[in-house]
């Protein structure tokens, strides 16, 4: 199906309008006496949701006690003994990142007693099968709410390549050059290509579209306008593309900014 964006005024906005919709389905598994599993990306487009979380989790006291932290990705490196995990105190460790961006700010704005466990900040392992980390979820219930962004040059979502066929689940993959070009770009640490891992490993497009309950895509900035373009015009999935999985995926939102959205003819 098509999902058309919704376009603000602000990239802020749009962050401010994801964590909203983030803090009303914590408050409803709370209610609902029940654990609340939110998929979460690294990297610059979630940010500003992350931050107005926190800002929500202080304002309306949030009880996080049941929240589970799940991260879409992680770099690896090949060793002698098969492929391990970046180290997560590096700058473009997605753990590092879900640590210092996600899991310590929200347990910072949130009272002790309704703090995120140490243990429920989820990542896949490369050691294990492949699937496995699908299975850990569809096991917590599936994923409540996925929070999405897209590769600005590619499409790629989570670490997905362009090529990524319609039922991947999370597995290990070689990331393309575009993807790693994106990468250079987001961590300013690397001062090379040829710094930026080759391997990751990734949650996949059938993670994302078969265990959600609802996702909520955000993109901002103009560098992301054949991003909106392209998603906004599938009306299924597209492999060149692995962020228009949106359009197979339930309950999907489309936040964009006015300046990633300047290409649709609504925007002009």
């Amino acid at each position: 199906m098509h999902v058309l964006p919704e376009v603000h005024d602000s990239a802020d906005h749009v962050g401010l309008l994801a964590a909203e919709d983030i803090a009303a389905g914590i408050e409803s598994a709370v209610e609902a006496g029940s654990s609340f599993v939110l998929g979460c990306p690294s990297g610059r487009s979630p940010l500003r949701t992350y931050a107005h979380l926190a800002d929500l989790v202080a304002k309306r006291n949030l009880d996080l006690s049941h929240v589970i932290i799940a991260l879409m990705d992680e770099y690896v490196v090949h060793t002698a003994k098969g492929f391990q995990l970046v180290d997560p105190k590096l700058p473009h460790s997605c753990v590092g990142f879900g640590r210092r961006q996600i899991l310590d700010p929200l347990n910072a704005a949130a009272r002790p007693e309704h703090r995120i466990p140490e243990q429920n900040l989820w990542h896949p392992d490369p050691a294990a099968e492949p699937g496995a980390y699908d299975e850990a979820l569809a096991a917590a219930g599936g994923i409540d709410l996925f929070l999405l962004a897209s590769g600005a040059s590619d499409g790629h979502i989570a670490l997905n390549p362009p090529g990524t066929a319609s039922d991947s689940v999370t597995r290990i993959v070689e990331l393309g050059e575009a993807t790693r070009r994106d990468n250079l770009e987001t961590f300013p640490s690397f001062r090379r290509l040829d710094e930026v891992p080759r391997y990751g490993v990734t949650v996949g497009t059938a993670t994302i579209r078969d265990l959600s309950r609802a996702v909520v895509m955000v993109v901002t900035g103009a560098h992301k306008q054949i991003t909106v373009q392209r998603v906004a015009a599938a009306d299924a999935y597209e492999p060149d593309w692995p962020a228009t999985v949106l359009s197979d995926c339930r309950s999907p939102r489309f936040l964009a900014d006015r300046a990633a959205a300047a290409l649709l003819p609504a925007a002009s």
